[in-house]
């Protein structure tokens, strides 16, 4: 596939990988993008943005990037920590104090991020279109039991950390999560990179294609209920009404799954977060990085879900071999289903996105060689 784009001197490598993943894998269509120093070195795009029709993947293709999403809502919340108006390890309550009961009092929004705070899915069962709608979800969670004691074992907060974590920028800054990563972030750095993509930008998005049927989960599992709402969503279903295409989940602030964005977006977000990009200010200092690059939760989940290598810090993957590969141990970032890996690294300087709208669960080598190929090419 002759793909767009280019690449610097030095960083041919990476443009070899991204080929490599067109011929070799069920890749569709895709994007990668690289800062480095601040400064963009990889910027290549290709394939088919939807495979119905096939439209071309186009510069500036967005696409829905389920979990990579998760990232830039906690890039928002260490950014509101940073500025002294959040303190991650005071009591939610502090900001939310509704949160308060049924045993949530000492629920800090550390917890949160970290998968620890026993709230990984909902008692209650709010409609479709109560989801959507922002405050039904809020208030299911103020009601909600812990499964297990705050603080004490992990489990992946699939979707719920989106409204935990999202509600607390809510009540701090007065801005929905969207509202407020465009306005402290977003805008100034124009990045094509949304929790919640406004409706006029819906033609330009690359659909997201399966790879085979989707696996069978028992739909009672807990596995099934955190990834699926108690059923309300279709996981990883890709068609309308509740897959991950619906114009109506990716236009509602759904801020643990459902943003929108180019490859181009998250690179040079994670840029700005940890070198500034063009000469710009550094989002997030050293000591910002460093407190949330401690390991907060890893191995065997609350459920028993095994350990596959992957550790979190205070919201962000760290670096997790073929699991989650990134650079070393100052990086952080997030990957998403089907294949999405975005990421920043404040030691070589890297701000790195890729997406892609092929999704492929196991044995998906498509990020892992292109983080190899970078990792070549910066030790060259």
């Amino acid at each position: 596939m002759q793909h767009n784009g280019w690449v610097d001197e030095g960083y041919g490598a990476v443009a070899d990988a991204f080929a490599r993943n067109f011929a070799e894998t069920p890749e569709l269509g895709a994007a990668v993008t690289v800062h480095v120093g601040g400064r963009k070195v990889v910027d290549l795009w290709g394939g088919v943005a939807d495979e119905r029709t096939g439209r071309a993947w186009e510069e500036h293709t967005p696409v829905p990037v389920m979990s990579a999403t998760k990232g830039v809502l906690v890039l928002c919340v260490h950014l509101l920590a940073q500025e002294g108006r959040l303190d991650l390890d005071a009591p939610v309550a502090r900001y939310w104090p509704e949160f308060a009961r049924n045993g949530k009092e000492g629920i800090t929004t550390r917890m949160i991020l970290a998968h620890r705070a026993g709230v990984p899915v909902l008692d209650a069962t709010p409609a479709f279109e109560e989801i959507l709608d922002w405050m039904p979800v809020v208030h299911a969670l103020e009601e909600q039991k812990p499964l297990w004691e705050p603080g004490t074992a992990h489990e992946y907060h699939g979707h719920t950390i989106g409204w935990l974590a999202g509600e607390i920028i809510r009540r701090v800054t007065g801005l929905t999560p969207g509202a407020y990563f465009r306005s402290a972030i977003a805008d100034a750095l124009s990045l094509t990179t949304w929790i919640g993509v406004p409706a006029d930008r819906l033609p330009s998005l690359a659909r997201l294609a399966a790879d085979g049927p989707a696996p069978q989960l028992p739909p009672d599992s807990l596995f099934a209920r955190i990834l699926t709402m108690n059923g309300e969503f279709v996981f990883p279903g890709i068609d309308d009404p509740r897959g991950w295409n619906s114009p109506a989940m990716l236009t509602a602030e759904i801020p643990g799954t459902g943003g929108v964005s180019t490859a181009r977006g998250l690179a040079t977000l994670y840029a700005a977060a940890v070198t500034g990009v063009d000469g710009g200010p550094r989002l997030l200092s050293s000591d910002t990085v460093t407190d949330a690059l401690r390991v907060q939760s890893s191995g065997v989940s609350w459920s028993g879900f095994p350990d596959l290598g992957v550790s979190w810090g205070s919201g962000f993957h760290l670096d997790s071999g073929s699991q989650v590969p990134m650079l070393g141990p100052r990086s952080f970032g997030h990957d998403g289903a089907g294949g999405h890996l975005a990421f920043g690294d404040d030691e070589f300087g890297v701000g790195f996105g890729y997406v892609a709208n092929r999704m492929i669960g196991a044995d998906d080598e498509r990020a892992v060689r292109l983080v190899a190929a970078l990792k070549g090419c910066l030790a060259g």
